[in-house]
């Protein structure tokens, strides 16, 4: 399993020590160091759309100053993610099953509890 988020994300944060407490193995993958490619975004779509990627509620996306932010389509979505990663609503997850975005304890207790 492969965790995509940043280290100071609260929900990045939560999953981690969900996982590390319940013992599960996972890579995490830092946006902010580790970089993103758009590869990795366009994998992420074939098991998640690119309207549930971005997060539209965060600072990144209130502090962009670019004009496609308003008419948004599948190319000017990835390429905002390539250039701003923390776009990204985290965690992203790449399990056997997928891909799967976001922390939520009962769907991890489902999902990964051994």
């Amino acid at each position: 399993m492969k965790l995509f988020g940043i280290k100071n994300c609260d929900t990045v944060k939560k999953a981690r020590r969900w996982l590390d407490e319940h013992q599960v193995s996972y890579q995490f993958h830092d946006f902010r160091t580790d970089g993103l490619d758009q590869a990795t975004i366009e994998q992420w779509l074939n098991y998640v759309s690119w309207e549930q990627l971005i997060n539209k509620r965060g600072t990144t996306w209130r502090k962009l100053e670019d004009p496609r932010k308003d008419q948004l389509d599948i190319s000017a979505a990835i390429e905002l993610m390539v250039t701003h990663p923390t776009l990204i609503k985290r965690p992203v997850i790449e399990d056997k099953s997928g891909v799967s975005i976001g922390f939520n304890e009962s769907d991890f207790q489902v999902r990964y509890a051994k």
